[in-house]
């Protein structure tokens, strides 16, 4: 990881020298003079979250920024929300979805984060803060953000219903997910989730392994079809989770899945193989399909998006040393580089003024107004993307995000909703 440089010392960086000179009394036995190299020390936050969400290139410039280090932790989505309940000591810095909130703020171990240390908490999106887009509610199924975001204090462990000073998670990214295909092995019209399960795609369809959001999918593929119309996509009673699982094996059993992917790469490997031609996906890895020259399309579906987002939080046993760096490192994210990094892999971010200032006006165009492109569009390492000509799957950022149809959640049935999806799996 980078050094500190006399360029990048900040505020945090001073005040580690003023405690190290405070603390020069203490330790005048073992030196006289306290050592420039221990005043001067980068702090190190142990960063946990899903590989998907850890980023080198961002690592890199925090270190060059602000003399920070970031020591990435990589698991899956359910091993996160494991670590932060049984090991909240092992980190100082967690990357986790809005969804999970509310089966790991009961645990006490996530502390609220203090709105007044955050610059820019009141230029957060407001589908993030109350569900709108342009003005107008987006589908609120599942665990939408702004039901989650709110805390009445640093140690609460319940929710509070309105905006105070007081937030769960401060957004890292967020999307409109839907399903990816490879539109040259693919001679249909795909405009519906129910395309996932059209035995015309028998072997050569797949489907996310991560109980909790690819029994979301069936759930809008099923509803597409007209098998069934939901309560809530997000929190389905045991009938409904009855009936989607009871689908599936149908499906499953008539050959429709060539696979069930867990990893990220799975998923990329799957399609630029062709082994699978549709699938559920994520944005990144569509981009990293066609960062290999293949053809690989996020389609937009008429029954809109499931929607995810994901957030900072601290743990209630973060030391006050990292945790002074974590707000700074905070605050450097949501200042623009970091968004306009992560904006080039097809992300959305939490503040959109800054990421258009870090941004070239032709891929702001790109990627959150829809435009064509007036010049190619290159990945965040430099690889080719979409040639000059090219429109963003989907459209603009109002477009796709305000199609939301249901968000990422942890069900009230989530334990029997588990062992019925292992059931399918194992059928």
């Amino acid at each position: 990881m980078p050094k500190t440089t006399q360029s990048s010392l900040s505020r945090r960086t001073l005040l580690q020298g003023g405690a190290a000179a405070a603390g020069l009394a203490a330790t005048a036995k073992l030196s006289a003079f306290p050592t420039p190299a221990l005043a001067q020390e980068p702090v190190t936050l142990r960063y946990l979250s899903t590989a998907v969400n850890q980023s080198p290139g961002i690592a890199q410039k925090a270190g060059e920024d602000l003399g920070i280090n970031i020591e990435y932790i990589a698991v899956t989505t359910d091993d996160v929300a494991k670590r932060v309940i049984t090991q909240p000591n092992s980190f100082d810095l967690v990357d986790t979805e809005y969804f999970a909130l509310p089966k790991l703020l009961p645990s006490g171990n996530i502390m609220g984060l203090d709105a007044s240390k955050i610059e820019l908490s009141d230029k957060i999106v407001s589908v993030i803060r109350d569900g709108t887009v342009a003005g107008k509610p987006v589908g609120l199924d599942g665990t939408a953000p702004s039901e989650v975001l709110y805390l009445p204090s640093e140690q609460a462990t319940e929710f509070a219903g309105e905006e105070t000073g007081f937030l769960t998670l401060i957004p890292t990214t967020y999307n409109a997910d839907t399903l990816g295909i490879r539109p040259d092995l693919i001679d249909a019209d795909i405009s519906s989730w129910a395309s996932l399960l059209d035995p015309q795609f028998a072997g050569k369809a797949a489907i996310l392994n991560i109980p909790s959001i690819g029994i979301m999918d069936a759930a809008m593929a099923l509803e597409a079809r007209g098998d069934m119309t939901y309560g809530d996509k997000g929190n389905m009673t045991r009938e409904e989770i009855d009936a989607t699982i009871a689908a599936l094996i149908e499906a499953k059993r008539a050959g429709q899945f060539r696979a069930f992917w867990t990893d990220f790469n799975e998923s990329v490997n799957l399609m630029a193989s062709g082994e699978v031609v549709i699938q559920s996906m994520w944005s990144p890895a569509v981009t990293a399909v066609r960062t290999q020259g293949i053809e690989c399309k996020y389609q937009p579906l008429k029954e809109g998006y499931r929607a995810w987002a994901s957030g900072f939080g601290l743990p209630v046993a973060i030391d006050d040393r990292e945790k002074d760096a974590a707000y700074e490192f905070i605050n450097w994210f949501l200042s623009g580089w970091a968004g306009a990094h992560l904006a080039k892999q097809g992300y959305y971010t939490a503040v959109l003024d800054t990421t258009k200032e870090a941004m070239e006006p032709y891929e702001w165009a790109y990627w959150f107004e829809g435009q064509p492109a007036e010049q190619d569009i290159m990945s965040p390492d430099g690889k080719l993307l979409e040639k000059a000509g090219a429109t963003r799957d989907g459209g603009s950022y109002d477009e796709r995000m305000g199609k939301v149809a249901c968000w990422n959640a942890v069900m009230d049935e989530n334990i029997y909703m588990i062992r019925k999806w292992n059931e399918f799996i194992a059928a």
